[in-house]
């Protein structure tokens, strides 16, 4: 059985809230949303992501996996960290610029891979950028 981020169309596993985002759709998950393709899926990330660099003032890689996956939600946030770090062989204090698309793209990935346990398909992560800079 595929993972839950997967069945979901959200591979950043996003947790249920009061936000909604384009192309989500209503979710038979009780605790996680879901969307309608893989790309919406990544959308949300990189939404998700800029928010947390433009409002949050949380730049680096390793703060953006901190919030992203906090210790409190009983997540490894360390090895969450060096998971990221090694598929994408960024340092940990990494400046992630949200309007670089070859960042972006690769730390979604990678943080999709340790998500979801399997690589993540390049074409669903390059049109959820789409997504994300047509709006």
């Amino acid at each position: 059985m595929a993972a839950r981020g997967i069945r979901n169309n959200n591979p950043g596993n996003i947790r249920r809230s009061g936000q909604k985002f384009a192309g989500e759709i209503e979710s038979t998950d009780k605790n996680f949303k879901q969307f309608a393709s893989m790309a919406y899926g990544y959308r949300a990330m990189f939404r998700v992501i800029t928010t947390y660099i433009k409002h949050r003032n949380v730049h680096r890689l390793d703060q953006i996996i901190t919030r992203w996956a906090p210790k409190q939600d009983k997540n490894d946030t360390a090895t969450y960290i060096n998971f990221v770090c090694g598929v994408t062989k960024f340092k940990p204090d990494r400046i992630i610029d949200y309007r670089n698309e070859v960042d972006m793209c690769m730390l979604v990935s990678a943080m999709s891979q340790m998500e979801n346990g399997v690589k993540a398909v390049k074409a669903d992560v390059q049109a959820g950028w789409k997504l994300f800079t047509n709006e």
